[in-house]
């Protein structure tokens, strides 16, 4: 009788495990899916879960190496393994596996390896058992740990968006074509003491102190050490916006936008996400972003999740956001909104930069800068509420419209009107309100072609609520404008 073959714990003394060992696949022979088996090899070796293993390849990278060269904040490879002054998952990668630097960076089989190797650390510093190890929900805190987020927040985002990859599924196709998936599966993560810790911008959260210039946007700041206060427009004229690309993830680059201090100081004032157009601010406007060299001074810089030679990055959703974001800021600072002032960092005077990149479709984006993205809406806030009124403030909608609050000087009344710039002429839910501080509030609400409103009311000397929904977005200020 054969006496079985035992697999060896996966990381006694760090030791690489052959290929025939966790296969039967004879060393040397070819695979038709090198990127899925390395992945399988992975998750075996190290009792990693395979699908949440691709999802955090995934989150980072698409699973795209990039052929060995770094992200923004210095990491490697599909699992995104860092090395910078402040992180070196790279060199304990190699540690653990016994694998060269040079082979994490730009083997993407090793890579994968090593990622795998790092998270298997992290689970059994946590205490996570045998049996524990088998469970994916039971890896948050562990992924928390991979993301090297500069704050709890931070890290519960990059582990939040993980957990939501696995449960959508996926299916990437790599640089080489070949396609790789994990089947969409509902995993309600076991948080641990990340329970406890508020989502990013979470109403009470420590990154949710500052107001935001962009009511559409989350708060979370950048470090000090990586933007310089200042007083703009009034110190600096703001009259160009400058468009970037992350050469990382978004949660990534949140974090490294909050580490500090660095030789290389770096942030932006905004950052977008892929999937869903979410957008971070981290820098206030009149502040000036470490971002365009010497358009620092003169330019609200916004960063997009992805990289520039990898188009599968680039969302709509991504791009009708940024265009709101984008239009809004053009609007405050009277910006025209055209490619001479609307510009790509490798655009800048003296840029050394490549971003957005030939990927970057320009012609969508700034045709959804223009107009939405489709027709524009025959109706101003100003022709819904009357004559004398004006905007005084404005939120985004996501992509479906805007709501905004008027006032006229003559009357001492205000007035909200939501304005929807999708589905237009089509009747769709649309509302505005209007609360005056001790009154009861008055709303506007039903399916509508193009506006919802307006909802006028006295409010001299009153603080008011506003706000309105179109499409799945809504927005609900706090009482202000008092007076």
């Amino acid at each position: 009788m054969k006496a079985r073959l035992r697999r060896p714990a996966a990381l006694l003394a760090g030791a690489i495990i052959p290929l025939s060992l966790l296969t039967g696949q004879p060393a040397g022979a070819a695979s038709a899916d090198p990127v899925a088996d390395a992945f399988a090899r992975a998750s075996s070796a190290y009792e990693v879960p395979r699908d949440l293993l691709v999802s955090v390849a995934y989150a980072e990278t698409h699973l795209d190496g990039h052929d060995g060269k770094p992200s923004s904040s210095g990491g490697y490879g599909v699992m995104h393994l860092v090395s910078n002054p402040k992180v070196h998952s790279l060199e304990r990668a190699a540690t653990l596996t016994k694998q060269s630097v040079s082979a994490l960076k730009s083997d993407t089989a090793a890579n994968i390896t090593g990622g795998a190797a790092v998270l298997r650390a992290y689970a059994d510093e946590l205490g996570l058992g045998a049996a524990a190890r088998k469970d994916p929900a039971k890896w948050y805190s562990a992924v928390a740990r991979y993301g090297n987020s500069a704050s709890p927040e931070v890290a519960r985002l990059y582990a939040d968006t993980v957990y939501e990859i696995m449960g959508d599924g996926v299916s990437a196709t790599t640089p080489a074509g070949e396609t790789v998936k994990v089947a969409a599966r509902g995993v309600e993560p076991d948080r641990g003491t990340y329970a406890k810790v508020q989502k990013l911008g979470e109403q009470g959260s420590t990154l949710a102190a500052a107001a935001v210039d962009y009511p559409g946007a989350t708060w979370a700041a950048a470090h000090s050490s990586n933007y310089a206060v200042s007083d703009r427009p009034n110190s600096d004229a703001i009259d160009r916006i400058v468009i970037h690309v992350t050469q990382g993830s978004y949660a990534g680059t949140i974090s490294w936008f909050q580490t500090g201090p660095r030789p290389n100081p770096t942030s932006a004032h905004y950052v977008v996400r892929s999937s869903d157009g979410a957008i971070t601010q981290m820098v206030r406007e009149k502040d000036r972003a470490f971002h365009a060299g010497d358009y620092n001074r003169r330019s609200v810089g916004i960063e997009h999740e992805g990289y520039v030679d990898n188009a599968s990055w680039f969302t709509d959703a991504m791009y009708r956001s940024s265009a709101a974001l984008t239009r809004s800021i053009a609007d405050r600072y009277g910006i025209p909104k055209d490619r001479a002032h609307i510009i790509g960092h490798s655009e800048v005077p003296t840029a050394d930069h490549t971003d957005p990149g030939p990927n970057w479709n320009w012609t969508t984006y700034m045709r959804y800068v223009t107009n939405g993205g489709g027709a524009t809406n025959p109706h101003t806030p100003e022709s819904v509420c009357g004559t004398g009124y004006k905007v005084i403030d404005s939120a985004p909608l996501g992509t479906a419209g805007n709501v905004y609050l008027l006032y006229n000087s003559t009357s001492g009344n205000n007035c909200v009107a939501t304005l929807k710039t999708s589905s237009l002429g089509q009747a769709t839910a649309t509302s505005a309100f209007l609360e005056v501080q001790g009154k009861t509030r008055v709303t506007d609400s039903g399916n509508f072609s193009y506006y919802a409103g307006p909802v006028i009311a006295a409010a001299a000397d009153k603080c008011v609520k506003w706000g309105g929904k179109a499409g799945s977005s809504t927005y609900e200020s706090g009482f202000e404008h008092c007076g």
